[in-house]
C-alpha cells in the first residue's frame, strides 16, 4: 500500500503518466496510475468551503442561454479550463461561490460545471446565479487570488 501511495505522490511519475495519456499511448499501468492520482487528488484536495481562500481565477466568457454559461477556470494546483460549459442548478450542499467568495447555502440557485467522462476536476465548484448575472451585466469583476 505504501508503494502505491509513493507512486501516486511522486510528481515525476504523475507527469510521465499524464503525458503518456495525452499522447495517446495506451498502457494499462499508466492509465491506472493516472486514475489513482485523480482519485487521490479529489479526495485529499477538496475545493474550499465558505470563508476559506480560493485560488482559482474564474472569468465569465459568455452566456449562450439563460441556463448555461461558458467559464474560463484557471487553478494552478488543480486544473485549467479555457472554455468550460456550466449549467444552472440548485445547490445540494453548502459551499463558497468561486467567483465572488460569498457563502452558498443548500437550495441556492447556482451554476455548476457540466458533468462528463472523466468528470472535471472542479466538478464540486459552484457560482451563485446572481453573481453570474451581475458579471454578465458588467457589474462585477471575476475574483482573483490575493497576491
Amino acid at each position: 500500500m505504501l508503494a502505491k501511495m509513493m507512486d501516486i505522490c511522486d510528481p515525476w511519475r504523475q507527469t510521465i503518466g499524464l503525458l503518456s495519456l495525452m499522447s495517446g499511448r495506451v498502457d494499462p499501468a499508466v492509465t491506472r496510475l493516472a486514475a489513482l492520482h485523480v482519485q487521490f487528488e479529489r479526495r485529499h484536495s477538496p475545493l474550499p468551503m465558505a470563508g476559506e481562500r480560493f485560488d482559482a481565477q474564474v472569468c465569465l466568457i459568455e452566456r449562450p442561454t439563460s441556463a448555461t454559461a461558458t467559464i474560463a477556470w484557471r487553478d494552478a494546483t488543480h486544473c485549467s479550463y479555457g472554455d468550460q460549459l456550466w449549467h444552472a442548478a440548485r445547490a445540494r450542499v453548502s459551499g463558497v461561490c468561486a467567483m465572488s467568495g460569498r457563502a452558498i447555502r443548500v437550495g441556492d440557485a447556482v451554476f455548476k460545471p457540466r458533468r462528463g467522462r472523466p468528470a472535471p476536476l472542479n466538478a464540486s465548484a459552484m457560482i451563485l446565479a446572481a453573481v453570474l448575472n451581475e458579471a454578465a451585466n458588467g457589474a462585477i469583476q471575476a475574483r482573483f487570488p490575493a497576491a
